[in-house]
C-alpha cells in the first residue's frame, strides 16, 4: 500500500503549553485516516504543520513522493470553507484554479465530484451550509491532491449533510485515489467510514491502526446504570466495572452477559435503571484512554 504521509515526533509550544507534543503519525496510501480527539487535543494545530501554515517547534514531516523527487500536492479544508457570497460556485472554484493555474476543465471536474454541478451558477450566498461545505472540498481537490486533509468537515452539518460527506470521502479513495485524512471529535461519524484510526490526548498519539484490527481487540461489554455500591457488588463475582466519567452511576461492565449483570445487581438489592449490551466498539477501546468518549471522540 505504501506511505502517504509520515509524522515523528511533532511539537508546537504556545506561551510554553505543548499543544502538540512529540506526535508520531503514519498514514498508509489510499486510506481514509480518521485523526481523533477532544476539541483542544492538538488536531487543528497538527492540520496547520502538515499544511506549513505553522512552524513546528521539533519533529519530521514526510509526504509521499509523487514521482520526479516532487511530493504529492496536498489539498486542504480546515476549519469553515472561504466562500465568497457574490459570485456563483463556479466563479468561485474559478478564482482558486487561476491561482494554482490549474487546466480550465478543472472546474467542471470537481463540480461533478462533489454533486454541485447543478447548482454552479447559483450564487454561493443561496447556499445551505452543506453545499457550502461540499463547495470547499472541491476547492481542495482542484489540482489533483493525492492527499487530503480536511479538519472538522461535518461540524453543524444536519444528518443529510453528514451522510453527503461521508459518501464523498468514500469515492474519493475508490475513484479519485485520494489519500484522506479527516480530523474530528466524533467518533461515531468517522467510524463509519475510516479505513485507520488514530486518536490523540493532550498532543501526543495514544491510539493507531487498521480500523478492523483495532475493533477486533475490543471485548463487548454492558452498560448499566445503578447506584455507587454497584461496582463492589460486581467485582465480588468477578465482574470488572469501569464509571463512566461526568456520568454519576453509569458503568462499563466488561461482559457479553447482561443477564448475568442484571442478576448480580438485583439478588443485591441493587437497583437496575438500564441495561444495555454493547457490542465491540472503538468507544470501549477509547473510553480506557481517554476517559470520557463523548467528549473524546
Amino acid at each position: 500500500m505504501g506511505t502517504a504521509l509520515s509524522v515523528l515526533g511533532l511539537a508546537k509550544h504556545y506561551g510554553g503549553r505543548p499543544a502538540v507534543n512529540g506526535l508520531d503519525m503514519t498514514v498508509p496510501r489510499g486510506a481514509i485516516y480518521g485523526f481523533l480527539g477532544r476539541n483542544g487535543a492538538g488536531k487543528t494545530t497538527t492540520m496547520r504543520m502538515l499544511l506549513g501554515l505553522v512552524r513546528p517547534d521539533a519533529g519530521s514531516i514526510a509526504i509521499a513522493d509523487e514521482g520526479g523527487g516532487n511530493p504529492a500536492r496536498i489539498g486542504a479544508l480546515i476549519e469553515a470553507p472561504t466562500v465568497w457570497d457574490n459570485l456563483t460556485g463556479r466563479e468561485n472554484l474559478d478564482v482558486t484554479r487561476r491561482l494554482l493555474r490549474s487546466d480550465a476543465g478543472e472546474v467542471d471536474r470537481v463540480l461533478a465530484i462533489v454533486g454541485l454541478s447543478a447548482a454552479a451558477a447559483r450564487r454561493a450566498g443561496g447556499y445551505s451550509l452543506g453545499m457550502r461545505q461540499r463547495l470547499g472540498i472541491a476547492r481542495a481537490l482542484i489540482g489533483r491532491p493525492r492527499l487530503l486533509l480536511l479538519d472538522e468537515p461535518t461540524n453543524g452539518l444536519d444528518p443529510d449533510g453528514i451522510a453527503d460527506v461521508r459518501r464523498l470521502l468514500a469515492r474519493l479513495v475508490t475513484e479519485e485515489d485520494v489519500t484522506v485524512v479527516v480530523s474530528s471529535h466524533l467518533l461515531d461519524e468517522v467510524e463509519r467510514v475510516a479505513t485507520h484510526i488514530g486518536l490523540v490526548a493532550a498532543g501526543k498519539m495514544v491510539v493507531e491502526g487498521p480500523i478492523a484490527s483495532l475493533r477486533a481487540g475490543v471485548s463487548p461489554a454492558v452498560e448499566v446504570d445503578s447506584d455507587e455500591h454497584a461496582v463492589k457488588v460486581l467485582a465480588a463475582v468477578g465482574l470488572t466495572a469501569s464509571p463512566v466519567r461526568g456520568e454519576p452511576g453509569r458503568l462499563i461492565v466488561e461482559t457479553d452477559a447482561p443477564e448475568h449483570v442484571a442478576a448480580t445487581l438485583v439478588s443485591a438489592g441493587r437497583p437496575v435503571m438500564r441495561l444495555v449490551r454493547r457490542e465491540g466498539r472503538l468507544e470501549h477501546l477509547f473510553s480506557a484512554v481517554c476517559g470520557d468518549v463523548k467528549e473524546a471522540a
